[in-house]
């Protein structure tokens, strides 16, 4: 059976880009790799393993932003894309968006869903005492953080942990999940 091809959304660093790329096999391939931030680290990543690497630079939409995602839709669609996968894509997407690859549309979120949706999920997990601590990885619907649980990973919250010791600790947790969640997304629409 032929691979799922992913494209990959970024902003920035590209760690979890580059898990996935490390993680190839049977079930996707990454055919794209597109930042809506010039010069993102990610870029890079993707250049190093020879897939293409577009910037799609969202202020230059000003505030229109379903303008920004329908020239994002047009050029996954031209790239022949299946399966849409968010790694540090620092935007909420719009329902135009978000309805155009429902079921396709992928992302991971750094605490185990529905607790701590949004931003700062590591010093809101330490100020409410949480014992363990993690990561999720989820469909993409309109509402922020709550869409059908792929999976998740999870490990113990430590006496002196950190927001910073917590993202580290996470992170590698979401490089190991990530691919895999993909994989059998993949296999699943190939069915």
């Amino acid at each position: 059976m032929s691979k799922k091809r992913v494209a990959v959304l970024i902003s920035g660093r590209g760690t979890n880009l580059q898990a996935l790329l490390d993680a190839e096999q049977e079930a996707y391939e990454i055919a794209l790799v597109v930042s809506n931030v010039p010069g993102a680290e990610g870029l890079n990543r993707a250049r190093a393993a020879n897939v293409e690497g577009i910037v799609l630079d969202h202020k230059s939409y000003g505030q229109n932003r379903e303008a920004f995602e329908r020239d994002l839709d047009a050029l996954l669609i031209q790239h022949n894309i299946e399966i849409v996968a968010l790694a540090g894509f620092m935007r909420v997407l719009t329902p135009f968006f978000v309805r155009a690859w429902a079921g396709r549309l992928i992302n991971i979120h750094p605490s185990l869903l529905p607790k701590f949706p949004g931003t700062k999920t590591h010093q809101r997990a330490l100020e409410a005492g949480e014992s363990e601590h993690g990561c999720t990885v989820h469909l993409v619907v309109e509402e922020v953080d709550a869409g059908e649980i792929l999976g998740q990973a999870k490990m113990p919250v430590e006496p002196a942990d950190t927001p910073e010791t917590l993202a580290t600790r996470v992170l590698i947790l979401e490089h190991d999940l990530y691919p895999r969640c993909l994989a059998d997304l993949a296999r699943a629409l190939r069915k």
